[in-house]
């Protein structure tokens, strides 16, 4: 059952929340636990998260159907971090686009994977909320990854969906402009929820599917697998890890294997779904921001 955060019509504030079938389950009302958000949770070691939440009281905390529920974008204070050029297919795409074309091809063989930083939770959005894209940009395009939810100890606490939203022609035009292609507001979704790592039998080869509509109709569709990954999840951590500390945990994006054909850009108001399976669906609308 997947991790959320969440509130009601009753209580505004976002929380941290156990869903099934039969709706929300309120974890921040049991007090015996401290699990009021992401960030409670993250400060442990999974096997202190896996006893914590066997010993928790279902039947004894406030529970609120899914129709009466918003969800949230499932982060609080962790940083957000992706990794790049892990999909054959993104390789690819980054030297169709690029001018330095073979600074692409070197990192998706090198020892050492492409990871840069993406932002704080001030610049990430949750479900049904919309992502933007570039004013100065006239080629952008989302990204969808599986994103995975790492505690203060580095290890893979659960995994949700995520979209690191790109501007093609920026980092086309010079892969030193990558921090403007990626990194501005409303830059990345995540969401709709947490799945812990006991719930997936196998994260290495999970369908990844995106689809765009414009307009009602769909103009983009795509599938991959995270079985396509380049490189084991567990290595892009230990790397990013290496000589850095994250008191709070972190959210790490692992690359995409979906690219839109080049003659494609988004427009506002286009609606992105990206899905991941046995984890879910995250939908977001688009905006243009000015610049």
């Amino acid at each position: 059952m997947p991790l959320c955060h969440f509130s009601t019509a009753d209580n505004v504030s976002p929380r941290l929340g156990w869903t099934d079938t039969g709706g929300v389950y309120d974890l921040a009302a049991w007090e015996g636990a401290g699990l009021r958000s992401i960030d409670d949770l993250l400060t442990r070691t999974v096997a202190e998260i896996r006893t914590v939440l066997a010993s928790v009281p279902f039947d004894q905390l406030p529970v609120t159907p899914h129709t009466q529920v918003t969800l949230h974008k499932p982060i609080g204070g962790q940083e957000v971090w992706c990794c790049g050029v892990t999909y054959l297919r993104s390789r690819d795409a980054r030297m169709e686009e690029s001018s330095e074309q073979s600074v692409y091809d070197r990192v998706y063989n090198a020892a050492r994977p492409e990871i840069f930083f993406k932002g704080m939770a001030n610049r990430v959005v949750g479900p049904g909320e919309a992502v933007a894209i570039r004013g100065d940009s006239d080629w952008n395009v989302p990204e969808p990854e599986l994103a995975l939810v790492v505690n203060t100890h580095g290890e893979i606490v659960g995994y949700t969906v995520g979209n690191d939203m790109s501007s093609r022609s920026i980092e086309g035009e010079n892969p030193l402009y990558l921090p403007q292609a990626k990194v501005y507001s409303a830059a990345c979704a995540l969401g709709p929820a947490i799945v812990l790592t006991d719930e997936i039998a196998d994260a290495h080869n999970l369908a990844i599917r995106m689809t765009i509509a414009r307009d009602g109709a769909a103009v983009v569709a795509g599938e991959s697998n995270a079985n396509q990954l380049a490189r084991p999840m567990e290595e892009l951590v230990q790397y990013l890890w290496r000589a850095n500390d994250f008191p709070a945990g972190a959210f790490v994006l692992t690359g995409t294997g979906i690219v839109p054909p080049s003659e494609f850009t988004l427009h506002a108001g286009d609606v992105v779904e990206i899905s991941i399976e046995s984890i879910g669906m995250l939908g977001n609308t688009v905006r243009a921001i000015p610049t």
